[in-house]
Order: C-alpha cells, then sequence, then structure tokens
C-alpha cells in the first residue's frame, strides 16, 4: 500500500493481517511495516544486481517519520552509486540492534539481550548515527540506571558486544566505546542460611507448589527456574534421577540431577506435565523475598543455592563435585585436561554428594533448637 506518510499515521497505524506495508510517496522505497501486534518498523526496499532486497532502518518511534526518510534517501543514494546501503553514515544504533537481535536469536539468552537492547539503550541513543556514536553516549544509558547498577552494567555489555559484532563483520572500522570499563554492578552477594534460618524457613513453608518448590531449591542446589520448570518427561523416577536437557539451563549444556530420598518426597504426586502448576519463576523469587517480613534477613533465589552449595563444601564434598552438581562449567571443564581429557560426568559421586546434603538437612530441619515462629500467609500461593 503506498501513501503520503504523516506523523499522525505512522503512530495510529494498524494491521489486520500479520503485517503490513505502508510505502511512503515521498520517498521511494521506504516502508512503515506494521505487524497485527502494533510492532513497527522503518525498512527500505532496493534492488541489487538484479535481485530484490529489504533492509530495516530500525524501529518506530524510536525512528521517527523525519529520520526514516533521511536515512532512506542516504541509502537510496549509496544503492545508485554501487555501495552497500545497510551502513550509509547515517545509519543509527538502532538500525544495527534490528540485524544484532536477528543474529543472536539462536541464544537461549536471545530474549533477554533484545528485552535490554529494546528497553534500556534504543530509547536513549537509538537515533544516533553510527559515524556520531561517542563514549558519552554510552555513559548515557549508564546513567540512565542510577537505581539499578546491575542493569546499567548489563545494558553497557550488550552495547559492547553489539558494536564488537559490527567491527567482526567489517560494518564499523572500530567502536568508539573500546576500552571502556563495564560499569560497577553491586557487590557479588555471599548471604549464605544459617541452620536456624534453614529450619525457620522450611517450618513456615506450606505443603502447597510454592512451598514445596522452595524445599526443593533447598535440597537439590538447583535454579529456582529449573525447578519450577521441571516436567514429568524429564523424571525417570526408577533411577532416581531428574534429567534436564540444555533448552532448559542456563548454560545451554543438558544436566542430570540425582534425586535423594527427601526429593523423591517433594515431588510427590506428578502433574499431567508440569510437576508444580506455577506459571513463573518470578513468583516464588517473590515468595522467597518476602521472608524478610517474617522474621528472616532479605533472601533471594540464589542464596538458596548458594547456601546448598556451601553446606555441602563443608561436609567435605570436593570443588570438582560442587561444579558438577551446580552444572557450573566454568569448573566442571576449566583447563585443556578436564574440557579435553576429562569425560567422567561424576554421577556417582553428585548422588553422594546430594543424599548427604538431603542427610544434613532434614538433621537441621528436626534439630532441638527453638524455631522462631513465622506467620506462613506470606508463603499461601
Amino acid at each position: 500500500m503506498k501513501l503520503l506518510l504523516t506523523d499522525r499515521f505512522c503512530q495510529h497505524a494498524k494491521s489486520s493481517t500479520p503485517q503490513t506495508d505502508y510505502f511512503d510517496e515521498t520517498v521511494t522505497g521506504l516502508a512503515l511495516r506494521v505487524t497485527e501486534h502494533g510492532t513497527k518498523a522503518w525498512t527500505f526496499h532496493f534492488t541489487r544486481t538484479g535481485k530484490r532486497c529489504r533492509m530495516t532502518l530500525g524501529r518506530y518511534p524510536s525512528i521517527p517519520l523525519a529520520r526514516a526518510r533521511t536515512l532512506a534517501s542516504e541509502a537510496s543514494v549509496a544503492v545508485a552509486e554501487g555501495r552497500d546501503p545497510s551502513f550509509g553514515s547515517g545509519m543509527t544504533v538502532a538500525a544495527l540492534a534490528e540485524r544484532y537481535i536477528e543474529q543472536v536469536r539462536r541464544l537461549r539468552s536471545a530474549k533477554e539481550i533484545e528485552r535490554r537492547l529494546r528497553r534500556d539503550v534504543l530509547p536513549i541513543i537509538g537515533n544516533v548515527a553510527l559515524s556520531d556514536l561517542h563514549r558519552r553516549d554510552a555513559t548515557r544509558v549508564i546513567d540512565a540506571k542510577p537505581e539499578a547498577p546491575i542493569g546499567a552494567r548489563r545494558a553497557f555489555d550488550d552495547l559492547r558486544a553489539m558494536l564488537r559484532w559490527a567491527v567482526s563483520r567489517g560494518d564499523l572500522d572500530h567502536s568508539p566505546i573500546e576500552g571502556m570499563k563495564s560499569p560497577a554492578g553491586s557487590e557479588a552477594r555471599e548471604r549464605v542460611l544459617s541452620e536456624d534460618e534453614i529450619r525457620a524457613l522450611w517450618l513456615a513453608l506450606p505443603n502447597r507448589p510454592m512451598g514445596q518448590v522452595i524445599k526443593l531449591c533447598l535440597v537439590t542446589g538447583q535454579r529456582v527456574g529449573e525447578v519450577v520448570g521441571m516436567k514429568r518427561s524429564e523424571l525417570d523416577l526408577k533411577r532416581k534421577l531428574w534429567e534436564l536437557p540444555g533448552s532448559r539451563t542456563k548454560n545451554g549444556f543438558a544436566h542430570s540431577v540425582p534425586l535423594s530420598p527427601l526429593a523423591l518426597e517433594l515431588i510427590g504426586a506428578l502433574g499431567p506435565d508440569r510437576v508444580f502448576p506455577i506459571s513463573s519463576a518470578r513468583h516464588v523469587s517473590q515468595a522467597v523475598k518476602r521472608a524478610k517480613s517474617f522474621g528472616l534477613q532479605p533472601l533471594t533465589p540464589h542464596d538458596l543455592r548458594r547456601t546448598v552449595l556451601t553446606g555441602m563444601a563443608k561436609l567435605g564434598v570436593a570443588p570438582i563435585v560442587l561444579g558438577h552438581v551446580a552444572n557450573h562449567r566454568t569448573t566442571t571443564k576449566a583447563g585443556m585436561t578436564l574440557s579435553v581429557y576429562v569425560h567422567h560426568q561424576y554421577e556417582k559421586e553428585k548422588r553422594e554428594a546430594l543424599e548427604l546434603w538431603a542427610d544434613r538437612l532434614q538433621g537441621i530441619i528436626s534439630g532441638g533448637a527453638e524455631v522462631v515462629a513465622i506467620r506462613r500467609s506470606g508463603y499461601e500461593t
């Protein structure tokens, strides 16, 4: 569909089909692509070596109509001169981001990378031309999140990775922010629950899915997202084993978790597919954080994982076994010898370590120390 695009039209444009291209009458080849979900992006259509081509200029409204026309005009000149229009002098950070997002689609963290770029980077410097990009622009991204140091650091790291990718492809001669250090995030947490805290938390949790998930995190030392998403198909109860596919682990590598009698008891009756009827790990994280309202110091789900691994270390479990329990490749595959020559998966040692910890955990729970009364209502989910 071809028409004279206006700011008002772009603002209210919709599509009743999966996607609609609204071509501009002012600049040949420029189109506003609108999806049925409301996403809007500028595209430039041209012919090169006899083939019809399309390139994305960036998202609307990060790139307004006037800027899109300028970018399309510059790309048109590049095509006429026989040059690659993809990275003209006026190409923006937003346009680069569209290409980079497509490039990282295969990564497990792709959705998080895209979310951070669209939320934390593009609204601030998306309309900056790559030729004008300066270190101060990266500083603007960082300064926009004064209350979220970790978020600021990740946004900067995403921006740096994207620019390095462009350099590796030859689309940029150099990254203007190369050499800049990542902003300092919050200090690494060292929170480990004491035995009294473990006992108090355990006894405060109700015998409901939310409580079972948190307890299972304390028993197995696995990540809350992995526990929440546990599927019946991942469990081999005959072998007392939980097998996670690489698509469900943080590092993308398959991982097996031997199940102690205490873990099997918590899993209990299985549902048709998902073991725990909880839609999101975020709900569990919020429940864990509410512990501070009931007499405990502030907690995060990762504090539970750290507590388990620390507890096993105190029981004499070797670091290499701890690494396999946690599925930490930085430990299990560190160095040439471990990564190339050692293929032992430590299944027997993992089972012994987890059962040793489960026994110790049961001893802590049933300990004779006076239990602090904590209201259960905060976990009733």
